[in-house]
């Protein structure tokens, strides 16, 4: 099994709070199993995981999140290091259905939702809207500006 070459490497110092982007879309296993996004907290010594789901939260977002946590606990963290922390970064969630999700997990998991309506209308003006976002992740030419 092979590791990009950052992977390989010490984390890197980094500027300012203390997390360093390890990879992005790092390959940890074959094409199937890509991590979202992997970054290294310096001050706790620790990988941390974010897997990004545009829609609601479904339970199964988080045996994938699960996998890839343990994944890199078992590839890349040293003895030395702090547990993994996964984080699941989706659309919305039901407060139940996350509860019952995470009840059952030994490892160190967090759900959280973004919300695009909830920022300052400056701020909405800058990015694309969430119309265009999903177009552009399920690849609709038809949406598109």
């Amino acid at each position: 099994m092979r590791l990009p070459k950052s992977l390989a490497h010490h984390p890197r110092k980094a500027a300012g709070i203390g997390i360093t982007r390890e990879s992005e879309q790092s390959i940890l296993f074959r094409a199937r199993n890509n991590v979202d996004l992997l970054l290294y907290h310096v001050p706790s010594d620790r990988y941390v995981v974010v897997e990004l789901k545009a829609g609601k939260f479904k339970p199964e977002h988080l045996g994938q999140l699960n996998f890839y946590v343990a994944a890199v606990n078992d590839m890349l963290r040293l003895r030395r290091q702090a547990p993994t922390v996964g984080i699941l970064v989706c659309g919305s969630r039901n407060e139940r259905t996350v509860r019952y999700a995470l009840d059952g997990s030994a490892q160190p998991l967090a759900v959280t939702s973004y919300t695009y309506d909830a920022l300052p209308a400056d701020e909405q003006a800058t990015l694309p809207s969430p119309a265009v976002i999903t177009a552009a992740l399920e690849h609709d030419p038809s949406v598109l500006p």
